[in-house]
């Protein structure tokens, strides 16, 4: 049976950043997006304001998604927090994943910069945010686009401010870690303390990039996850 790989957002984005993974036949996994309220097809739901409560929107998603086959679940800088919250639920109610992909974040209980935008014009909470994570989006600079995307990306930052790791035992699936090697956001023995949450540690892997590596090459991404869910399918 084909192994069905859960996609959670990062901050401020939806499923829509996954769904162009589903058309790229060359997949030894089923791509299977996961949606965040306040973006894209439930743009008129209110964000979530609480990681809790994020985490449990993905997990019913992915629970119904999966049915019975096998999956894995894969989250990117707030996504990998989010993907950790959601994948402690999903193993209390006896539906782990086969295997947890997190990148481009460190481990939960690491201090992160903090964005503290509720005082922030957008000016500056974009400013604030493209010197953070080194990255910077053409829709951040168009009025119209980034009054549309800013308030979901607002709320899930200030979950991130807020966010406090869930207490419970080491996760009981493997773990891996992706990290940019030229990510000045997440250092490398920060990302490699991931290993406190698994019962069989975790491995980080290294990436060709910064922060946002994978926009930079998403095949090499791609074929990264395949090798890694290679032993799942």
């Amino acid at each position: 049976m084909t192994l069905s790989l859960m996609c959670l957002p990062y901050a401020g984005g939806g499923a829509g950043v996954f769904r162009p993974w589903q058309n790229q036949p060359e997949l030894p996994f089923r791509v299977v997006p996961v949606q965040l309220p306040g973006r894209d097809e439930w743009f008129v739901q209110d964000p979530c304001t609480t990681m809790a409560d994020a985490a449990r929107v993905c997990a019913d998603q992915i629970r119904e998604a999966a049915g019975t086959g096998p999956f894995a679940v894969f989250g990117h800088s707030f996504g990998a927090l989010l993907a950790y919250e959601t994948v402690r639920l999903l193993a209390a109610e006896g539906a782990p994943p086969e295997h947890l992909v997190v990148s481009g974040a460190a481990a939960p209980d690491v201090d992160r910069p903090r964005m503290d935008g509720a005082a922030l014009d957008d000016d500056a909470f974009v400013a604030r945010l493209r010197g953070l994570v080194g990255y910077d989006h053409e829709a951040w600079h168009e009025p119209e686009l980034r009054e549309l995307l800013l308030p979901a990306l607002r709320a899930d930052l200030a979950v991130q401010d807020a966010y406090v790791p869930s207490p419970g035992p080491p996760l009981p699936m493997p773990l891996t870690v992706l990290r940019g090697t030229g990510d000045d956001l997440v250092r490398h023995e920060d990302a490699a303390r991931w290993a406190e949450y698994a019962s069989s540690g975790a491995r980080v892997v290294d990436m060709p990039g910064g922060h946002m590596y994978f926009t930079e090459d998403w095949p090499l991404l791609w074929k990264t996850l395949g090798t890694l869910l290679a032993d799942h399918g």
